[in-house]
């Protein structure tokens, strides 16, 4: 065989391979499997046909509303729960409601990050889904049981609530937010991962998808805010926290009804790291001067990103400064495959650090 005929093959190859990762395709399989990077529950390449788009969003959809469901059913009346089952004071209620709250948006970087960088979405929400649950049930049986709450109110004095009696009730509570902590940055996007973006007719479905992701928030709160609520009032704090948690059941039942249906993407690895990674290289070549042309800074010639899940993305003219970190040098080519992404960085891993820059004015204005 010549050279080039070897060449030839060694670049078919690759391309074989950048199609399907896993798996070279065969003859006649190009429309078989999505084209950006999916995995079934197996690990295998996903098949197009058989998997995510709309047969997999009805589980998707049903594990939010449920979701949501139960977490307003706990937020909307917990101020009055502690004022009048617990013996609170108004004050302390809504700070002890108000630190709960800030709890359940903090959680969620712990989350993003386990999601992205180790277990992937479907195991982060599969996870705390279930530590969710065990929160709501202790919750209800806080509520419940007589021996965990303190007695009632006599001639206006109204017994504080015991060690016991808090521990068993705030354990149920932030449990609840460390679960909600690796739902809610998980699964709207791993909803959007059902559809192929390398698939027009499927990407223009994904719009549609957020518009009914957002519905069944909706339809969730508004249940909780009217129905759950009137419960809690009227029947009982058991029945009003047994609901949402018997709900909890179905989120987690509904998610896991879709397994064999849902595309996978794989973790990518830190964020944060590949972050640093781009200012330590930028800091290496603050002498270098960016080229005028951008596609002589460093990107990988595949169709996808070297980032497993990720794409690439396109070079911008902002924020030079940051692109020092994609230049090839000497000593770049010198090193073996530019395989030192603390030397080397490519455009998309530029780009990413770019994109968190200029949400920077946003958050101050916010903050």
């Amino acid at each position: 065989m010549g050279v080039n005929e070897e060449r030839s093959s060694q670049v078919n190859l690759l391309e074989n391979q950048d199609d399907h990762p896993l798996l070279p395709l065969e003859e006649g399989q190009e429309g078989q499997y999505t084209g950006d990077g999916s995995v079934d529950i197996h690990g295998r390449p996903s098949v197009r046909q058989n998997t995510g788009n709309w047969r997999a969003c009805p589980f998707v959809l049903g594990n939010e509303c449920c979701e949501r469901l139960a977490y307003y059913g706990i937020n909307v009346n917990l101020v009055t729960y502690l004022i009048t089952k617990l013996h609170e004071g108004n004050a302390d209620a809504a700070k002890t409601v108000n630190n709960w709250s800030g709890t359940c948006y903090i959680t969620p970087l712990l989350g993003a990050v386990l999601a992205d960088a180790y277990w992937g979405r479907y195991w982060t929400i599969a996870v705390f889904s279930t530590i969710y649950f065990i929160g709501m049930a202790t919750l209800t049986i806080s509520a419940s049981v007589s021996a965990l709450q303190p007695p009632s109110c006599t001639d206006s004095v109204c017994p504080k609530a015991t060690t016991l009696e808090y521990a068993v009730f705030f354990l149920g509570l932030y449990l609840i937010a460390l679960g909600t902590g690796g739902i809610k940055p998980c699964v709207s996007s791993f909803g959007a991962d059902q559809f192929d973006d390398t698939n027009p007719r499927e990407r223009k479905k994904k719009g549609s998808f957020f518009n009914w992701f957002y519905f069944s928030i909706n339809v969730g709160a508004l249940f909780s805010s009217s129905v759950i609520v009137w419960v809690q009032d009227n029947v009982g704090w058991g029945w009003g926290f047994a609901i949402p948690t018997i709900f909890m059941g179905l989120a987690i039942i509904s998610f896991f009804s879709g397994t064999p249906l849902y595309r996978l993407q794989k973790p990518g690895g830190s964020p944060l790291t590949r972050l640093c990674q781009v200012i330590v290289a930028s800091l290496r070549k603050l002498q270098k001067e960016v080229p005028q042309d951008s596609s002589m800074l460093y990107e990988v010639q595949d169709k996808r990103s070297v980032i497993q899940g990720s794409r690439k993305i396109e070079h911008t003219n902002d924020l030079n400064c940051l692109d020092k970190a994609a230049i090839i040098t000497d000593d770049d080519i010198q090193d073996s495959g530019f395989s030192n992404p603390w030397k080397l960085c490519t455009v998309t891993q530029v780009e990413e650090l770019k994109i968190l820059v200029r949400m920077f004015p946003i958050w101050f204005m916010i903050a």
